[in-house]
């Protein structure tokens, strides 16, 4: 039976949709805002996993290219691989939902979002969110509760629920805020620059503007009437706790003390296999796979209690110390720019390469097609953590963090028009123990100023932590792996001098209050200051050159009716000047014309040739012309590229000329004057004119 629901959100109406579509899965919605319509299922298996020790969600985030009236391209003409947009929604839904299954629940499960319907003004990332946790909701799946999400956008200082893709383009601020009944579970955000007071107020702005969604679900619950199944939990017995408890807790306090990744990671190994060789012997009841997750959790409670009751940091560090930071700029001999940022165990090397438009990335989406000439890649091979596995492209955390990156230094990237480079900047990350994405922030914001890009000011990130237990709630800066893996919030904060550009939260509990996210706000700003100082001691702004072995770019301006003759009957004249320079050369439908070398003559040549090819000719101007045609009654001469004027046999010389050839001959080149220039665009020229002892030699003989 299908059932529809409907609520204001910002200034449209939301519709959710259930009992229609995908009867078959565990729950099924669609949400509909404006003409942008999501399809969102769940699934999860009767049967726990056997043997794992996660939770195996997966998420799957698609768009169907019928839903803008497109069809794909290349030889298949279906849907591929999926977009950089469409991995990243898919973390969008899974972020702020996993923290809210049970804890020990191993049945493997699936949520499916597909956009049935896009009108190129609604996003679909936020109703693909709303209608996963809607289809949770309202099926048997064991899920805590409901979540809301919305997207706040700022325009002359107030907020906007929802904003469309317009009105994003001339906005401050793109953040996107899920939440609980009585907490913020994840945040994802870009600003230009804003205080950490308003990045807070928007927070709370959204989180009060998705209860709406979360009333909605609970009424769709409660109609439905579905009630949840029953279900096993994977958990180690008390009995095999208490006893690797027993036998692990000194040693693990001798363990915090070590401040090395591998130090610890060694002892850590060593402790384990103390136990499996104790506890895991021929007859024993126990695997060495329960005796490591056991030893897993004993771990997780004497860190946290170390901190908590301690006031100590594995490593030894104070709660706000972040750890020893060195900066290092031109590193590497052939490239256009490059930085190292270590932070502790951390470091990342960013390089700078500066292109041209021919090297913008076309990106085709449902909302249309656009030109990216600003680009950011992380990557994260295998050795940086000591491992050794297969290297396959990037996954769907590596193209987070470095969408995350690009966001946070986008806000300060120059105009096209100010600087028309292409600019793509690659993180290779080279060792990590902790927020590798924020020093990817760092070590990008030092390639960039090598490469002589004119960012506007330099940016700085840094990871803040959580460890919240009953009343306690300790924030922690800079956080190590370990603090990352057993704390309770992974909360980056990336920005200026003068303010944030990028945000992102997650959490491994259920929720923390905006107050607590104030809090981190204040910790993160000091210790962003302190990360930009250290920073800037390597290099204080941005070079004034650009390297010589980048291409140098001359942009020029054409007028929208000189387009198609500089660019000649296909391509005609454009092959002549790049065959003739040596420069490559590009023109937009805006008519800005690129001209771009590392030559700088091969440029000045060139660009002269354009620049005479959108000359008018300008009467009463002397131009040095070339003889092209000799006629009866004169010559023509070309005075600009393309454009030519006739010299007529009177206007050659002071005395009368009885043959033209007497006088010039094709290929000469000579100075003429355009005397006039006729309703139908003909050039009359003169040679004498031009020629100030040829005039005076007149002048005397009429005298």
């Amino acid at each position: 039976m299908t059932k529809k629901f409907e609520i204001k959100l910002g200034r449209e109406s939301l519709i959710i949709e259930t009992g229609r579509m995908a009867k078959q899965a565990d729950g099924a919605c669609m949400v509909q805002l404006g003409g942008t319509v999501v399809l969102a299922t769940a699934v999860s298996s009767r049967e726990p996993r056997e043997d794992i020790d996660f939770f195996p969600l997966t998420v799957e985030y698609q768009e169907k290219t019928y839903a803008a009236g497109k069809i794909p391209g290349g030889f298949f003409k279906r849907e591929g691989r999926p977009s950089e947009k469409a991995i990243l929604t898919c973390r969008l839904i899974d972020r702020p939902i996993r923290p809210l299954f049970p804890e020990g629940y191993v049945n493997e499960t699936q949520v499916v979002t597909m956009v049935l319907s896009s009108d190129g003004e609604n996003d679909s990332d936020i109703l693909a969110m709303i209608g996963a946790s809607t289809a949770l909701t309202i099926s048997d799946i064991p899920f805590g509760e409901p979540i809301g999400a919305v997207r706040v956008g700022r325009k002359d200082g107030k907020f906007i629920t929802n904003p469309t893709f317009e009105e994003l383009e001339t906005s401050d601020l793109d953040i996107i805020v899920a939440g609980t009944r009585s907490s913020v579970v994840m945040i994802e955000a870009g600003a230009k620059e804003l205080s950490e007071d308003i990045m807070a107020d928007a927070i709370a702005f959204a989180h009060k503007e998705l209860q709406p969604l979360i009333d909605l679900q609970e009424k769709m619950a409660r109609e439905l009437n579905t009630k949840k199944r029953e279900y096993t939990v994977s958990k180690v017995t008390d009995e095999l706790l208490k006893k690797v408890k027993d036998a692990s807790t000194s040693k693990l306090d001798e363990i915090n003390k070590l401040s090395a990744k591998e130090q610890r990671e060694d002892a850590i190994q060593a402790l384990t296999k103390e136990l499996t060789d104790k506890l895991a012997g021929e007859g024993s009841e126990y695997s060495v796979k329960d005796i490591k997750k056991a030893l897993s959790k004993v771990e997780e409670e004497n860190i946290r209690l170390y901190i908590i009751q301690k006031k100590k940091r594995v490593d030894g560090r104070r709660f706000d110390e972040v750890r020893q930071i060195t900066c290092e700029v031109g590193v590497l001999p052939r490239t256009h720019g490059s930085g190292l940022f270590t932070r502790g165990q951390t470091q990342s090397l960013s390089v700078t390469t500066l292109g041209t438009s021919a090297d913008e990335q076309t990106i085709d989406a449902l909302a249309g097609e656009t030109q990216k000439s600003f680009m950011l890649h992380y990557n994260f091979p295998p050795f940086s953590v000591g491992e050794a596995r297969p290297m396959r492209g990037p996954g769907r955390r590596e193209i987070g963090h470095g969408a995350l990156a690009e966001r946070a230094l986008r806000a300060v990237m120059p105009s096209k028009d100010a600087f028309p480079y292409t600019v793509r900047v690659v993180s290779d990350i080279l060792e990590s123990n902790g927020s590798s994405s924020m020093a990817t922030v760092c070590a990008s914001t030092l390639s960039l100023m090598d490469a002589g890009v004119p960012i506007s000011k330099p940016v700085s990130g840094i990871a803040m932590g959580l460890v919240k237990e009953g009343n306690h709630e300790i924030v922690l800066t800079d956080i190590g792996g370990v603090e990352d893996h057993y704390g309770d919030m992974d909360f980056k904060v990336a920005g200026t001098v003068d303010g944030i550009t990028a945000v992102q939260m997650d959490l491994k509990i259920q929720g923390i209050s905006v107050e607590l996210i104030k809090k981190a706000f204040a910790d993160a700003k000091v210790a962003r200051l302190f990360i930009m100082d250290k920073m800037l001691h390597s290099i204080s702004k941005p070079k004034e050159k650009i390297s010589d072995l980048a291409p140098h770019i001359v942009s020029i301006k054409l007028p929208q009716g000189k387009i198609g003759e500089v660019i000649g009957p296909g391509g005609k004249n454009i092959k002549k000047i790049i065959q003739e320079t040596g420069v490559t050369v590009d023109i937009d439908d805006d008519g800005i014309c690129q001209v771009a070398s590392q030559d700088g003559a091969a440029i000045e040549k060139a660009v002269a040739i354009i620049r005479g090819m959108i000359e008018e000719p300008e009467v009463g101007r002397v131009y040095r012309g070339k003889i092209k045609r000799i006629m009866n009654f004169g010559a023509f001469c070309e005075i600009l590229p393309g454009k030519e004027g006739l010299i007529h046999v009177s206007e050659l010389a002071a005395k009368f000329v009885k043959n033209v050839e007497d006088v010039v001959k094709v290929g000469d080149e000579v100075n003429v004057k355009v005397m006039e220039i006729d309703q139908q665009g003909r050039v009359n020229l003169s040679k004498k004119q031009a020629d100030p002892a040829a005039s005076e030699a007149e002048d005397k003989e009429k005298k």
